[in-house]
């Protein structure tokens, strides 16, 4: 199965229902209808910042771009065994301050399919930088349950999106007037120190919960299970 292809049918679908253009999507997004035209047609990957902010644009989970998680679907989403099943690795996150998350589709990895009851979502990032430690790693490839509401995601281990494009990957602490994004390396604490966003800033950059920690894994694949509690 073609990845970029799949994702490209699902950009199309949804900007179609709505009844919006190519041009409509590229003036959203800063870019050319020519390049809609290509992410459509699975000429060109779409990187993960472009699917959270189309995710955001259509009002649909990041998640709805991909093949199913489910044992229906065994064609599209490859199943390992009978207790597990694969998401895919989206990218690199950042664990500093916010950058651009990499490009592609690094890998698939599996999870227990008893994560999945209920309708829950999941996806992995790769962990780029030591803000996070010694709790993650370089390299460690973290797997995020997708939450949006930030009451769950408080004092939890959260991918966030700030302004629509850029990812980090931080303890969230969250007040009545705003949210904290604190990094764990107290070692290095020169160099990253706790953000804060407040209310306004929230909803005009805006600031997004895209998903909470549930699972670090090492650079050897030894699995850490992390319950972010």
């Amino acid at each position: 199965m073609d990845i970029n292809k799949y994702i490209g049918n699902k950009i199309r679908n949804l900007r179609e229902q709505r009844n919006l253009t190519q041009e409509e999507i590229a003036e959203y997004l800063n870019t050319t209808p020519q390049t809609i035209s290509r992410y459509e047609i699975g000429d060109r990957k779409t990187n993960q910042d472009i699917l959270f902010k189309l995710a955001e644009y259509f009002k649909v989970s990041i998640n709805d771009f991909f093949p199913p998680l489910s044992f229906d679907n065994a064609s599209i989403a490859d199943i390992s065994s009978d207790n597990t099943i694969q998401i895919p690795v989206l990218g690199s996150i950042k664990a500093g301050t916010p950058i651009e998350a990499q490009e592609d589709i690094l890998e698939y990895v599996d999870i227990p399919t008893e994560w999945t009851k209920g309708g829950k979502l999941y996806y992995g990032l790769k962990i780029s930088g030591d803000s996070m430690y010694p709790k993650y790693n370089e390299n460690d490839i973290v797997i995020f349950e997708h939450i949006e509401d930030f009451v769950s995601a408080q004092k939890k281990d959260c991918a966030v999106m700030v302004n629509g494009f850029d990812a980090t990957f931080k303890n969230v602490t969250i007040t009545e007037n705003g949210i904290t994004l604190v990094p764990l390396n107290i070692n290095n604490s020169d160099n990253y120190q706790p953000t804060f966003y407040d209310n306004e800033q929230i909803n005009s950059l805006p600031v997004k919960i895209v998903g909470i920690a549930r699972e670090k894994r090492t650079r050897l694949w030894i699995n850490n299970f992390d319950k972010g509690e």
